[in-house]
């Protein structure tokens, strides 16, 4: 677990990377705000574009896989069309094959969260699905949003 809380006093300041995400109306439910399985695309989005473009780990062709095998997300406020969605991320654990990401949703230019949330990924051989540790270059990675302390 992280030094944070994963709730609506969540801070900007306590995430290492951010990602802007413009909504597109069809993200948008029936009432006109941010669908909820909206919010676990965006972590995912947000996990993968740290992980791939960010990070350069090959997620197409790598030997190892990350496989998400928790999430959760906690919804404080809401987004309606045309917000920005500025996603941040950190890492709150760093095992030998797993990792656990936290996430912020922030609209925006605007300070207080809209959505908090984890996800857990374990780290698996591509073709024995068997947990595998988390390659050198990719733990060096994620080690760069681990939090430095609290505040």
């Amino acid at each position: 677990m992280s030094d944070y809380p994963l709730d609506a006093t969540e801070r900007r300041r306590h995430f290492n990377y951010f990602l802007a995400i413009p909504l597109r109306w069809n993200d948008l439910d029936p009432y006109r705000h941010l669908n909820n399985a909206r919010y676990h695309t965006f972590f995912d989005t947000l996990i993968m574009h740290y992980l791939s473009v960010a990070g350069g780990f090959d997620v197409l062709a790598g030997e190892v896989v990350p496989f998400t095998v928790e999430n959760c997300c906690r919804f404080h406020r809401s987004f309606t069309f045309p917000d920005v969605v500025d996603a941040g991320l950190r890492v709150a654990r760093l095992g030998r094959s797993s990792v656990r990401y936290e996430i912020g949703l922030f609209r925006a230019g605007a300070a207080p969260v809209h959505a908090t949330g984890y996800f857990v990924d374990v780290f698996v051989d591509r073709v024995s699905s068997r947990p595998q540790p988390i390659p050198a270059a990719l733990r060096a990675h994620l080690g760069q949003l681990l939090p430095t302390a609290p505040g």
